[in-house]
């Protein structure tokens, strides 16, 4: 199945991560491709590359709302690099479950072509779970998508000035 996790509420990553060791947890291989995360920050990367089953990639680690002097080609380009490693996943038919964590922000930010997606997951073989997150889906996305989980923001401490916080948000 396809499932989309967005919206404007904290979760959608930390609950892909969940169904990843869920999967990891009944021996299936996994892989994660991740967009605006730099692999040396966030938390769930220094744990997760040690286990077994499981393949993490990072592509265009640095999105331009968050860091300035970033160039928008080399952005797409690493968006690129990032659909051919997902469509290579695709062809080989040896993953169980593929995460493509913030994806929808990729696509709504114009960094990569929802019709090129909209190709790979028509195209994904029948056993292969895909989860996608990110604020923003796509309708495109949405339309192809079994499941959809939307995390709606209730109350958040960032809108009081409380900045992320290490082994929480990040």
């Amino acid at each position: 199945m396809i499932q989309i996790y967005t919206g404007n509420g904290k979760g959608k990553t930390t609950a892909a991560i969940g169904l990843a060791i869920r999967a990891l947890g009944h021996n299936k291989n996994v892989s994660i491709i991740q967009f605006f995360k730099d692999k040396k920050f966030y938390g769930e990367q220094k744990v997760l590359k040690h286990l077994k089953n499981l393949k993490i990639y990072s592509f265009a680690s640095k999105h331009p709302h968050f860091y300035k002097n970033i160039k928008i080609e080399d952005i797409k380009n690493e968006c690129e690099k990032a659909l051919e490693k997902i469509a290579k996943i695709i062809k080989e038919k040896k993953c169980d479950l593929l995460i493509l964590d913030e994806l929808n922000i990729a696509i709504r930010d114009k960094y990569i072509d929802v019709e090129k997606i909209v190709r790979l997951l028509k195209n994904k073989p029948k056993k292969m779970e895909i989860v996608i997150t990110g604020r923003s889906a796509h309708k495109k996305i949405l339309k192809l998508a079994d499941l959809i989980t939307d995390m709606r923001l209730v109350k958040h401490p960032y809108y009081t000035g409380i900045k992320s916080r290490k082994g929480i948000e990040y």
